[in-house]
């Protein structure tokens, strides 16, 4: 097999650095790692990995990296749940719109870009969302932005796959379980709502996965979108008290009802956009409605068109982050 050249965007980050630490163990690879900053330790080393940093709103840059590859990983992205809609576009619409411009004049044959489920929410249980699920009103810039590059992708004539993955854990999470560990250090952390809410969380490693079948799918998987989870939604509020335990931290103790919990994060939502300089407040609408609200994918397309099983567990995924997390702070 010819060696294939892959550009991962987003490669500094936790999605991105997982890819290509499983795309280097591959020997028909090579990987060119982009993305803004290096993070120590999310770097790869390995001879079939070379890294080019840059920012992928400058077309200068994106069409030296584009230059000779195979395929695009496009992980990259601006993810907060709340922002001005300048920056996300900045971030998430024109590197995509450029990335596609250089793929298509450099002959590219795959592009697999990571989406967002952020595009199904609504304040309300949704349980079993299929990818033809109507999308509703974007509850913020991120899900609008992404909503935006999956168009500009599923447009394109470079043979692609879009994938939506929910909540990501894992060895490198940066985001999901450290924000929960911080309120909790805080004093902040509160249950919201009933806590008997089940949601879909995915272990970073069978992400990755998908990413990998993304690269290699053909025929009528290819030109997809698909939703990617563990097809098994977990209770969300004792899966977190249960990595609170495997860390010898005390159980939350304090609840708010939703109500309450909504109202706050919508005067507060109000007092940043009027008077903070529009700074992200501590609570948002959509941040209750992750942490309250039962939220689940049907994963039946990606497991029957596109090969894919989830191989973790998300039990094994958080025993795998509690033990880098220790690591990494003692």
């Amino acid at each position: 097999m010819d060696v294939k050249r892959i550009l991962v965007t987003g490669a500094t980050g936790f999605l991105g650095s997982r890819t290509v630490e499983h795309l280097a163990k591959m020997e028909d690879v090579c990987v060119v790692a982009t993305g803004r900053t290096m993070k120590p330790h999310n770097e790869v080393k390995a001879s079939n990995v070379t890294y080019s940093l840059g920012d992928l709103a400058d077309a200068e840059v994106v069409d030296r990296l584009v230059q000779g590859v195979d395929a695009i990983v496009h992980a990259a992205a601006l993810s907060s749940p709340w922002g001005r809609k300048d920056a996300f576009w900045n971030a998430n619409v024109e590197p995509t719109r450029l990335l596609l411009e250089a793929a298509a004049r450099h002959g590219v044959k795959r592009f697999v870009f990571v989406s967002t489920p952020s595009m199904y929410f609504e304040m309300k249980p949704q349980l079993g969302i299929t990818e033809d699920h109507p999308l509703p009103r974007p509850i913020n810039q991120y899900a609008a932005s992404k909503r935006e590059a999956e168009r500009l992708v599923t447009s394109s004539k470079i043979p692609h796959v879009v994938l939506r993955p929910r909540a990501l854990i894992g060895r490198g999470d940066t985001v999901i379980l450290p924000r929960v560990l911080r309120a909790h250090a805080e004093g902040r952390l509160r249950q919201m709502g009933s806590g008997m809410n089940k949601v879909d969380m995915t272990p970073v490693a069978n992400v990755v996965d998908a990413i990998v079948l993304g690269l290699n799918a053909e025929g009528e998987a290819l030109n997809q979108v698909y939703n990617i989870s563990n097809g098994e939604p977990v209770a969300l509020w004792p899966m977190l008290n249960g990595v609170l335990k495997k860390l010898s931290l005390a159980p939350i103790s304090k609840s708010v009802s939703l109500p309450v919990v909504l109202a706050v994060a919508r005067a507060m939502e109000w007092h940043a956009r009027l008077f903070n300089g529009h700074r992200e407040p501590a609570l948002t609408v959509y941040g209750v409605g992750t942490l309250a609200m039962d939220f689940s994918m049907d994963i039946t397309k990606a497991r029957e068109w596109l090969g894919y099983v989830p191989r973790q567990s998300v039990e094994e995924a958080l025993d795998e982050f509690v033990a880098w997390h220790v690591n990494r702070n003692t």
